[in-house]
């Protein structure tokens, strides 16, 4: 398997970019949210990008995908492992919601949320949340999608909250609704807000 690819972007758009290295350009199907990622990096003619990537295999065509964040990528792994959800469902999903929200869906079984992406219907929604809600539970928060910025600082405040005794579900959960508001807030904000909640 091809863990990640890391190289000269060729080129960009909304479903796919074109990452050359060792002489060779890729063409790596990626979502909107990762697309939103690499538009954030500095554009110089020369700069490097590195995508997680999903190499996908089938009689007629073997396809790469790639995301952002290795977590958005493990995101997208356990929706094609969900019966009915192939790989392009998996990225149509991963455009329509961004993989934090639809990590808070899945858990929190929010079946409204995810059926409003287009070609998922009901039963769909709660298919994939009757297979993965648990797996995501066991996983926990801290191994899927983080805010790039304030993942270390996030991290340092869930340590010091399961030091100060809080379990580490409650701590996440509160962590959760601070990061939304504040999220490149200082490690002292954030356990200061996250205690207001606990």
């Amino acid at each position: 398997m091809i863990a990640y690819i890391k190289g000269k972007l060729n080129f960009l758009c909304p479903t796919y970019a074109v990452i050359e290295t060792g002489g060779i350009g890729y063409h790596i199907n990626i979502s909107l949210h990762t697309y939103s990622e690499l538009v954030k990096q500095p554009a110089d003619a020369d700069r490097a990008v590195k995508l997680f990537t999903f190499f996908h295999v089938k009689e007629d065509a073997h396809t790469l995908y790639g995301f952002a964040e290795e977590g958005e990528r493990r995101l997208f792994s356990h929706l094609i492992s969900v019966s009915g959800i192939g790989p392009n469902t998996g990225r149509m999903i991963l455009s329509s919601v961004s993989p934090a929200e639809l990590e808070e869906a899945i858990i929190g079984g929010n079946v409204n949320l995810i059926k409003s992406v287009k070609g998922i219907g009901p039963k769909s929604a709660q298919r994939i949340i009757l297979e993965l809600q648990d797996k995501l539970k066991k996983e926990g928060r801290s191994s899927l999608i983080q805010a790039p910025l304030s993942s270390t600082a996030r991290e340092e405040a869930l340590s010091a909250l399961v030091m100060l005794g809080f379990t580490k579900n409650a701590a996440e959960k509160a962590l959760a609704a601070v990061l939304k508001d504040a999220a490149n807030a200082p490690v002292e904000l954030l356990i200061k807000n996250a205690l207001k909640l606990l």
